[in-house]
């Protein structure tokens, strides 16, 4: 990939046609879906209940005048049309021989509604009459009672309602289904708007990152003010481009030093070995070979740093086990070899959890360092404060002014002085301590020492 190129594949155009539909599409189809299946048992439910509803009231109506007009017919003969009862205009007195005897004045002149007659051991009966005469226009809902004791002897008596036109055929369904449409579709209306609105910030999110390149890893995502969960994908996803443009930059970094700090021992490996080979003949032999020897340790050990270090950054795991952090400080003191005073104040059971190897390096580190910069002394303590293991190596140097003490936990970061102390270390000892604590939870910092005077390198590591 060149620099600048885009970090996103280079066939987005033809991705974009393959695409399939969008979650708009999909939410807004499904929603009118599951909508519509609801809505159709609705509207089946809601047609059987209301004509069920509307027969009844018209057939509880009508039932109540013919209950009328048998009181009527019980007591006397009706002289003249029979009056409407409750609102119903429509009734006749039918005898047995299906003759016509008292009817209301609509239907004066008539024939009988219907000759339906109730089966023995009943006494009314129910049913719908469709005509087209001038009476009865459409469909009636018709209910009799059969009375033997009238005034007219063995009669039925009739009463009649028109049935409104929403019962008439599917027009109260066809109302139904209109409904119906009308709901769907401000739902998918609603639902398009919605999903739309919301996934709105998605496309922003999505078009921000296509833009990302390799060379502008400070572009940020633009987190929306919407204050849900797409709002917290972008932040995430922004704290993630932190750690990434972070870690480029120290890999970037890294190579850089890398490349000066192996350079130096490289070029002088190799004028040592031009010159000989230009005096093949001379004294200095021997004393050339030492120096490509010493530049070859040289190089050695700043490649093992540098592997040391990759292993961390990988996050390699590793074996980890009950380490009294006491007890490893006081072998590692005994088996240094050094011209300094080395005095030890161990609380034993300072236990943590660890790798021993690796928390035994970071031990050599820490005095390796402070035996360049030492004048005489070196402490080192192990105790325990709080919930935190803490291991601190003083000495009696000069100490590190308070600007430079993050500075020298920097990769192939040396002062001055640790350049002229040492003029062959390569930088990493302590970028490697304080990566090893990371590793283990803790941390490593620099200070000034209030026993001796000098520097003080703290390690604190939550206890086991």
């Amino acid at each position: 990939m060149q620099e600048g190129d885009s970090v996103m594949p280079a066939d987005v155009s033809r991705r974009r046609e393959r695409r399939p539909r969008s979650i708009r599409s999909r939410v807004t189809v499904g929603a009118v879906v599951v909508v519509g299946a609801a809505l159709v048992l609705a509207i089946t439910g809601a047609s059987l209940i209301t004509r069920d509803a509307i027969q009844r009231d018209i057939s509880d109506r009508t039932a109540a005048a013919a209950r009328h007009v048998v009181e009527l017919a019980q007591q006397r003969r009706i002289d003249g049309p029979i009056p409407a009862q409750g609102g119903v205009t429509r009734l006749q007195v039918v005898d047995e021989d299906g003759r016509v005897v008292a009817a209301s004045a609509t239907l004066q002149g008539y024939a009988p509604l219907t000759h339906a007659r109730p089966e023995n051991g009943d006494f009314r009966i129910d049913t719908t009459v469709c005509r087209t005469s001038a009476a009865v226009a459409g469909c009636l809902t018709v209910v009799g009672f059969r009375e033997k004791k009238s005034a007219y002897g063995d009669v039925m008596v009739y009463a009649a309602a028109r049935q409104p036109a929403v019962l008439s055929g599917i027009v109260l369904e066809l109302m139904l289904v209109v409904l119906g449409l009308v709901v769907l579709a401000v739902v998918g209306w609603v639902t398009w708007w919605g999903v739309g609105r919301t996934l709105r910030p998605v496309e922003t999110i999505r078009a921000d990152l296509e833009r990302l390149t390799a060379s502008e890893l400070d572009r940020r995502l633009t987190v929306p003010d919407t204050g849900d969960e797409i709002a917290d994908l972008a932040r995430t996803a922004n704290a993630t481009l932190d750690r990434l443009e972070t870690a480029m930059q120290r890999q970037a970094r890294f190579v850089a030093d890398a490349s000066h700090e192996l350079r130096n021992p490289i070029a002088g490996l190799r004028v040592r070995l031009e010159l000989q080979l230009s005096e093949p003949e001379g004294e200095e032999v021997a004393e050339t070979l030492r120096g490509a020897l010493a530049d070859i340790e040289r190089l050695e050990g700043i490649v093992n740093d540098l592997l040391e270090l990759a292993r961390l950054d990988a996050d390699v795991a590793t074996a980890r086990e009950s380490v009294d952090l006491a007890e490893l400080a006081a072998r590692e003191v005994r088996g240094r070899v050094t011209a300094k005073e080395v005095t030890t104040a161990l609380t034993p059971g300072t236990v943590v959890a660890g790798n021993r190897l690796r928390l035994a390096r970071l031990l050599v580190n820490l005095l390796a360092n402070a035996e360049r910069h030492a004048q005489n002394r070196i402490l080192v303590t192990v105790g325990a404060e709080g919930d935190d293991a803490v291991l601190r190596v003083h000495d009696d140097g000069h100490g590190i002014a308070p600007e430079d003490r993050e500075q020298i936990f920097e990769r192939f970061s040396r002062l001055s002085e640790s350049r002229r102390r040492d003029p062959g270390g390569s930088g990493l000892g302590l970028a490697i301590a304080r990566e090893v604590a990371r590793a283990h939870g803790g941390q490593v910092e620099a200070g000034e020492s209030p026993e001796l005077g000098g520097a003080v390198f703290t390690l604190r590591l939550p206890r086991a």
